[in-house]
C-alpha cells in the first residue's frame, strides 16, 4: 500500500513539473522578448490560490507596472498598482513572508512617486523604510536590496540620493542571487537586476564595465532584446566615441 502511495504522489509530481516550469518560462521569455502583451495574458490568467502565488502573481504585476509607468501608460499602471496592493494587503494581514511584503511596499511607493512626482517630498521616505525593514527581517532578500538600489539611483543627488551607493546595493543583491542557481533559472527579476547594473555603470561612465556586464548578460541569455539591441550598442557607441 505505501509503494503504491508513494507511485502516485511521483506520478503528481511529474504531472505538475510542466506546469510549473512552463509557469516560469512563460513570463521570463516575455520578459526577454518584450513581448509585454504575452505578459499581460499570462498575468491575468494566473490563477493564485495559496499564498506563495499569490506572491508569483504580485510580482508580475511589480514588472508589468514598471513597464507601464516607463511606456507613460498612466491608468494602466495605476489599476494594476491597486490590484497589487490588495494582494499585499491580504498577505500581510496572515503576517506572510513579510521581509518580501516590505520590499513590494518600498517599491510600490516608487511607483506612486513615478506616477505622481509631486509626492516624493510627502512619501518618498516610506519606500527607504519599508526596505529598510525587509533588509532586517531577512538579511538574504535580495530584493530588499534591489529597492535599496533603487531609491539610491532614482533620488536626487541633492536629497541623498547615490548612484555609486545604488551600484554597492545591486551588487549584493546579484551576489545573493547568484549563490542560489536555482534562483537565477528562468528568473526574469536576475536579467533586471543585471541591466539595472550596466545601466548603473552606464550613468557613471563605466563603459568598460558596463560593457563587461552586457558580455555576462547576454553569456546567460543570448536573446535578451533590452540588452541586445539597446543597452550594449549604447554602450558600444559612447566606447567608440572616447
Amino acid at each position: 500500500m505505501e509503494r503504491k502511495k508513494n507511485i502516485l504522489i511521483a506520478l503528481f509530481i511529474s504531472l505538475l513539473l510542466p506546469a510549473f516550469g512552463q509557469i516560469n518560462q512563460t513570463i521570463y521569455k516575455s520578459y526577454i522578448s518584450g513581448n509585454m502583451v504575452e505578459w499581460k495574458k499570462y498575468m491575468d490568467s494566473y490563477k493564485s490560490i495559496t499564498n506563495a502565488e499569490k506572491l508569483d502573481l504580485i510580482n508580475y504585476q511589480y514588472g508589468y507596472i514598471a513597464y507601464c509607468i516607463d511606456q507613460d501608460k498612466k491608468s494602466e499602471a495605476e489599476k494594476y498598482l491597486q490590484k497589487a496592493e490588495n494582494l499585499i494587503a491580504d498577505l500581510e494581514k496572515q503576517q506572510y513572508n513579510l521581509s518580501m511584503i516590505y520590499a513590494y511596499k518600498a517599491a510600490f511607493v516608487g511607483f506612486k512617486i513615478g506616477l505622481s512626482p509631486y509626492k516624493a517630498p510627502f512619501i518618498g521616505n516610506e519606500s527607504l523604510i519599508f526596505a529598510k525593514k525587509s533588509i532586517a527581517l531577512d538579511g538574504n532578500n535580495f530584493l530588499g536590496y534591489i529597492q535599496l538600489g533603487n531609491i539610491a539611483f532614482y533620488t536626487p543627488s541633492i536629497f541623498g540620493g547615490s548612484k555609486t551607493e545604488a551600484l554597492s546595493h545591486y551588487k549584493r543583491a546579484l551576489e545573493l542571487m547568484e549563490k542560489k542557481p536555482d534562483c537565477i533559472k528562468y528568473n526574469w527579476n536576475y536579467l533586471n537586476l543585471l541591466s539595472a547594473i550596466i545601466n548603473n555603470y552606464y550613468e557613471l561612465k563605466q563603459f568598460d564595465l558596463a560593457k563587461k556586464y552586457c558580455i555576462k548578460t547576454l553569456a546567460f541569455e543570448p536573446e535578451f532584446d533590452w540588452v541586445k539591441n539597446q543597452l550594449y550598442p549604447k554602450i558600444l557607441k559612447q566606447k567608440n566615441n572616447e
